[in-house]
């Protein structure tokens, strides 16, 4: 669990089950040989689901996902927050600052469940179809697909959907599409991906079913490069019922949703409403959670859920507090180095101010001895590296030897240092002015400089006040160590575009990693992202040995390989210094009016909240004669 709110931000990537959309995973069952030429005859997949490794786990004819209550009452509003404003329910342009969930309108042509890492079944396609080397696609729609006029989905809108993000789309959804070839319509209700010869097919048709599907024709007389605040035209359960720019959002459940009846739908997306309050301060959010202006609330702040949740509706059992298990790679949150600037591209540079981080001291003094350090990129999971290289991933980064830190293959992987509970650690002053030195800024009239009379000076960039109180402490001991540091608060609409154009030298992010990561890689380490505006790339990393092991990660063909090729992955990068790793808890903190029910055995990959959890009326009865609902 992080202590910043920058999960919210455009620095999170993660698998989002509201939005139904899942970018990853490939194999499938059920098999069937197409061609009357026996020699140029192949194999051909036909399922209802596909998955990376191994065989689905629910077969064609499943009811619901096993975690969801199909019995779960409909009706309610589920009432939240979010960090920051927003101008804009654009969420797939540069342009604006997109409200939390502007994806929920669309959907996708398969979507995934919270209890597999790596299957998705189909949603607006009822199969697909794909040769068993994957380097082709046929998606069938289902016939009773429809978008929230009334009009069909059809091959067409899939068609467009495609071109109109690669023209005018993000630019990193370039990166995403680079191995497609081609798509186009076979018929009214069958689309078919064609991937490149030569590319690493194993997931592409996934990227392919997790593709959001817009409506041609909605579009014909709309700019999609221009940020709006008009409702958009989905197929979802949910389309945009009230917008307060810049304030609230509400998302209103459709009475005549096509899909309602589907089996991945069962017992999900129960709340007649979801509401979203803005707030540009963190703690005047929780002061407005405490006087009732919203009902839920995950909490980020280790100091407020060791030291705040004593309230009077808490205390009379009208608001419930939890701490609920996550099964997710804990998220990769850190200070993350804009590689872009000269002064950062020593890694020794890089080394020496992570080495002024004190976690130790942090935990015990701001964070009540709640969190644990990160270390990896695929913290709390069995893809993260450890102790000396194993011959498995050895074989996979020795032909980078050159590219890479020699410490990849004669060190433990990388694990920041422990410090003594003090602010400052001599030892680590020592070590990291020594490596500063070594790299030419040395310390002048008690700054660093380097040769040309140049001071090291660093920056933070940061939209959040109460990560102040974690920052500042290691802005002090840089200062301690001679370097010029700063931090540059902002609001959250400037940091977003900040951050678009790279215009920072340290921002915190939270990359939510994948238990199957593939191509998604690409936009946050990829060469091809580093200096596409908009993209995942934060540190504007550009290595061709990253690349070549990213492509390892994608040409996997089973889990342990998979597994090996991650390990190694993260091995290398941790070498590179390109962050500096926060911290981690493990399990959500949540509180909310009792008035939500949530299935006893929460899956492993989701809170799902407002998805899978449902509004209890009796509840809300109950709660409102005794005062507890204004």
């Amino acid at each position: 669990m992080p202590d910043t709110l920058i999960q919210r931000r455009n620095g999170s990537i993660r698998v989002n089950l509201f939005s139904k959309s899942i970018w990853g995973a490939a194999l499938g069952v059920g098999l069937m040989t197409l061609g009357t030429n026996i020699a140029s005859a192949e194999t051909i997949i036909k399922s209802h689901g596909i998955s990376t490794f191994g065989e689905l786990k629910y077969p064609a004819d499943f009811e619901h996902f096993d975690y969801v209550n199909p019995d779960a009452p409909i009706g309610g509003t589920f009432s939240t927050w979010g960090f920051g404003t927003f101008n804009s329910v654009t969420p797939y342009i540069l342009k604006g600052q997109a409200a939390t969930l502007a994806s929920a309108p669309f959907e996708s042509l398969m979507t995934g469940g919270a209890d597999e890492p790596d299957a998705m079944y189909g949603l607006l396609a009822e199969s697909i179809e794909y040769p068993e080397n994957r380097q082709w696609a046929i998606f069938n729609i289902r016939p009773e697909a429809r978008f929230s006029d009334g009009s069909e989905v059809t091959a067409e809108d899939v068609v467009f959907s495609y071109n109109v993000l690669y023209e005018k789309g993000r630019p990193s959804f370039k990166a995403v599409f680079s191995d497609f070839e081609s798509v186009e319509a076979l018929d009214k209700l069958k689309v078919k991906f064609t991937f490149k010869e030569g590319s690493n097919t194993r997931e592409l048709p996934q990227t392919a079913a997790g593709l959001p599907i817009f409506s041609k024709a909605y579009y014909a007389d709309r700019d999609f490069s221009e940020s709006t605040l008009e409702p958009p035209l989905g197929s979802g359960r949910y389309i945009i019922d009230k917008v307060d720019a810049g304030k609230s959002i509400t998302f209103k459940r459709r009475d005549d949703y096509w899909g309602k009846d589907l089996n991945v739908n069962i017992g999900r997306e129960n709340f007649d409403k979801i509401q979203i309050e803005y707030f540009t301060d963190y703690t005047a959010a929780f002061e407005a959670f405490k006087g009732g202006a919203y009902h839920y609330r995950q909490e980020y702040l280790s100091k407020l859920w060791a030291t705040s949740y004593d309230f009077p509706s808490l205390e009379k059992g009208w608001v419930k507090s939890e701490t609920l298990p996550d099964g997710n790679p804990t998220g990769t949150q850190g200070y993350f180095f804009n590689l872009r600037r000269e002064k950062f591209q020593d890694p020794r540079v890089r080394e020496a101010i992570g080495l002024m981080f004190n976690f130790e001291w942090s935990n015990k003094t701001l964070f009540y001895d709640l969190y644990h350090r990160t270390d990896s990129f695929w913290e709390n999971s069995n893809m993260q590296a450890s102790g000396p290289i194993t011959p498995e991933e050895l074989a996979i980064l020795e032909p980078f030897r050159d590219e890479l830190p020699e410490s990849v293959f004669t060190e433990d992987a990388f694990t920041p240092p422990v410090s003594k509970p003090s602010q400052v650690d001599r030892a680590a002053v020592r070590r990291a002015g020594k490596l500063l030195d070594d790299a030419g800024w040395k310390v002048k009239d008690g700054v660093r400089q380097n040769e040309a009379g140049e001071y090291l000076t660093v920056n933070f960039l940061n939209d959040s006040p109460s990560s102040e109180r974690i920052t500042n402490p290691f802005i002090a001991n840089l200062k301690r160590l001679g370097i010029q540091a700063s931090m540059d608060s902002v609001d959250a609409a400037q940091a977003a575009e900040r951050e678009k154009v790279f215009d920072y030298d340290i921002t915190t992010v939270r990359y939510a990693m994948s238990l199957s990561p593939g191509i998604e890689l690409r936009q946050i380490f990829g060469s091809a992202t580093a200096n596409a505006e908009g993209s995942a790339n934060r540190t504007g990393l550009a290595n061709p040995a990253i690349d070549a092991i990213i492509e390892k990660v994608e040409q996997a063909k089973t889990r342990d390989d998979l597994t090996v090729a991650v390990k190694a992955l993260d091995r290398a990068l941790r070498a590179m210094h390109i962050w500096v790793p926060q911290f981690y808890s493990g399990q959500y903190f949540v509180a909310y009016l009792d008035i939500y029910d949530h299935p006893e055995n929460l899956p492993p990959y989701s809170l799902g909240e407002m998805d899978f959890w449902w509004y209890n009326a009796e509840k809300y009865k109950k709660l409102q004669a005794a005062g507890a609902i204004k």
